[in-house]
């Protein structure tokens, strides 16, 4: 009879246990609808134009429209119809084009302050009004037949990461339109000394794909200064996600001149058959209380501790909840609209770490259903803790289980330059000894591989990569220090010389790893920010690109050039799946310390060489390595990279200089 009556009472707080968060969910659900339409925003029209907006929970909403994008007062107020799931409509009759426009909602008996809806396709002057735009009449000349790279797999691609000023600021690069998305679109551009700046560079350089650091509308530059006086910042926060940034515009008054002139960049890139990737930042907003979100829809789109605060595992002040349906529903729709509308080639979220996996995956299927060859990739990290479970986010640890899409691996990047956080910290390529493992697990790209000894690597004890597409190597980015003032920083007393050595060890390893390789703007020829490490507003000499230090360090220049075109001319570098790399990639047996040796056989992957033999040395003095068996051609060394081979080798050893890396290939 006890053990009835247990059974009977585990039955029911099972049943109420199952039931109850029904019905939260069902409440949740009729407070805040959710609306799948994609119709939310305003839409243009000859004859009419219609405006909708998502605010369940307003009591009343209207629309005003203005003559200009800023100051003055409106010239029509319509109070708009509420409807179903939440949803606020008005349709204005005639031809509206050009007009501006705000919404202010009325929530609990007060009106809030007025703003563009968080749908906004076009705005104003600083984003503070929208703006009634023809988009199909902010095409470029030929953009129907706008063609999209297509990588046949994520690890074929070689990602750029690009701040748009940095790259036409400086007056050596030759670039009219500077600091702005013409800047980038502008081909036969030079430096004094008479070499390629701007798209050409990138072009010449071979990468695949450009990684644009935010370019959607943000909040911290007065659009309305010169752009010469205009202040610098990475662009961190968000204010209209569907919108380009005014500051990179020709005029940022109107808002379909700067939707033009992102085409066009877009479209000149894709001609110079670069992919473009947009770096997205969903995870918070640049304000909090006055963000867009509030004044539609107060503390929806936003996590919130137990105490009712804004939590805020963005280090920024606030974090969204991209759990929430609705919220999940803009950031879907938001990345679709980009890659239909601006014809964006790739996604790169920040703190990616931060939203859930569901959404993380619903994303990924969405637009992979729309462009099959989209790349999808972020930061598998926060920067502070969530009241989201870490088992259901989207961090580093759980990329195995998210569906294409890749995560940064911070193992790689302190193994190969010291720790980020600890300036004087040494790596792999500066000497620093116990890294090998790490560089191994950078090398079969976070992936499972059986001559691992995932104790011994640097973070993560385990791969956390089920493919090697789903890994991102790199040596440095924004963030940070430069590769070349972190290794000037912890190597103070190296000759510069030994520095350009370590650089070009770094860009090697990245470059000739698995998985998926990432650059730093200007990496390629020793880029300085003259020891800013956080220079996310810091000045135009501090950022800018000097296209001089092209001549400069040419010989880094060239060398990264000659190695990303081995990597694009031999699969066996970029092989696609987990079991390839594991079944032709082997790590070979080494007595120096500091040293990483490897072998790929079989052709893998397709290769003409049948057989390749990668050497890393990563100790300041130069060593001796016995040869397998065979005839071995040197095809890179420590100066030059040759595909038809600097030296054929007829002795069982070779020596390997300090700093250095050689690859070499059996006839």
């Amino acid at each position: 009879m006890k053990y009835h009556k247990i059974l009977f009472f585990s039955f029911l707080s099972l049943f109420f246990a199952c039931k109850m968060p029904k019905a939260v969910q069902n409440t949740e659900l009729e407070r805040y609808p959710l609306y799948q339409q994609g119709d939310l925003g305003m839409a243009y029209g000859p004859d009419r134009s219609v405006f909708k907006l998502w605010a369940p929970t307003a009591t009343e909403v209207r629309l005003l429209l203005y003559p200009t994008g800023i100051e003055g007062k409106p010239t029509q107020t319509i109070a708009l119809r509420r409807g179903d799931k939440g949803v606020w409509s008005a349709t204005l009759p005639g031809n509206q084009l050009g007009k501006y426009y705000t919404v202010q909602v009325k929530n609990k008996d007060k009106w809030l302050d007025e703003t563009p809806d968080p749908w906004a396709k076009a705005v104003g002057v600083n984003g503070v009004r929208g703006q009634i735009v023809d988009l199909q009449a902010t095409h470029p000349v030929g953009w129907e037949q706008d063609k999209r790279p297509a990588p046949k797999s994520p690890t074929d691609i070689i990602i750029y990461e690009l701040h748009i000023r940095d790259l036409s600021i400086h007056a050596s690069g030759g670039i009219q339109h500077k600091g702005q998305y013409l800047g980038l679109a502008k081909a036969g551009t030079q430096s004094p000394e008479g070499l390629s700046t701007g798209l050409d560079h990138l072009k010449a350089l071979g990468i695949t794909h450009v990684h644009l650091l935010p370019a959607f509308d943000f909040r911290s530059i007065d659009e309305r200064l010169p752009a010469d006086q205009r202040p610098f910042n990475w662009g961190y926060d968000p204010e209209h996600y569907n919108v380009p940034e005014g500051s990179y515009a020709s005029d940022p008054y109107d808002g379909a001149v700067r939707i033009r002139e992102f085409k066009q960049m877009v479209q000149a890139l894709h001609q110079a058959g670069i992919g473009v990737i947009l770096d997205v930042v969903y995870n918070h907003t640049g304000a909090t209380d006055a963000s867009v979100f509030n004044r539609i829809e107060p503390g929806y789109f936003y996590r919130k501790n137990a105490d009712g605060t804004y939590s805020n595992a963005s280090g920024c002040g606030n974090e969204t909840a991209s759990e929430k349906p609705m919220m999940r529903q803009f950031m879907l729709e938001s990345v679709l609209y980009w890659a239909k509308t601006y014809h964006i080639d790739g996604f790169r979220f920040d703190l990616m770490g931060i939203h859930d996996q569901e959404t993380i995956n619903q994303i990924s299927a969405a637009l992979h259903q729309q462009n099959p060859n989209v790349f999808i990739y972020g930061e598998g990290w926060t920067s502070g803790g969530s009241p989201l479970p870490d088992s259901l986010r989207a961090l580093k640890v759980h990329t195995w289980k998210l569906n294409q899409v890749a995560a940064f691996s911070d193992d790689l990047r302190d193994g190969l330059k010291g720790s980020v956080f600890e300036h004087s910290d040494r790596g792999f390529v500066s000497g620093k000894p116990g890294l090998e493992e790490t560089i191994k697990f950078g090398i079969v790209a976070a992936t499972q591989h059986p001559e691992v000894d995932y104790s011994k690597v640097n973070y993560s004890k385990a791969p956390w990569a089920g493919q090697p597409g789903q890994c991102i190597n790199y040596a440095g980015c924004h963030d940070n220090h430069s590769l070349w003032d972190k290794l000037s920083i912890a190597c103070p007393t190296s000759a510069e010389t030994d520095r350009i050595r370590m650089q070009k060890l770094a860009l090697g390893i990245v470059l000739c790893a698995q998985g998926v390789p990432f650059l730093d703007a200007g990496v390629e020829m020793c880029r300085s920010k003259q020891g800013v490490e956080n220079s996310f507003n810091a000045p135009d000499s501090i950022n800018q690109i000097d296209w001089r230090r092209k001549s400069q360090y040419q010989d880094v220049y060239e060398y990264v050039k000659a190695l990303i075109q081995l990597r694009k001319n031999h699969p066996a570098f970029r092989m696609p799946t987990a079991e390839m790399i594991r079944r032709n990639l082997q790590f070979l047996p080494v007595n120096n310390p500091e040293w990483v040796a490897y072998r790929i056989n079989n052709g893998a992957n397709g290769d003409r060489w049948q057989n390749i033999l990668v050497l890393f040395n990563g100790n300041a003095k130069a060593g001796n390595y016995v040869l397998p068996a065979g005839t071995w051609t040197v095809v890179a060394d420590d100066q030059q990279v040759d595909e038809q081979g600097l030296r054929v080798l007829r002795r069982p050893q070779v020596m390997v200089p300090g700093t250095s890396l050689m690859i070499l290939v059996a006839e």
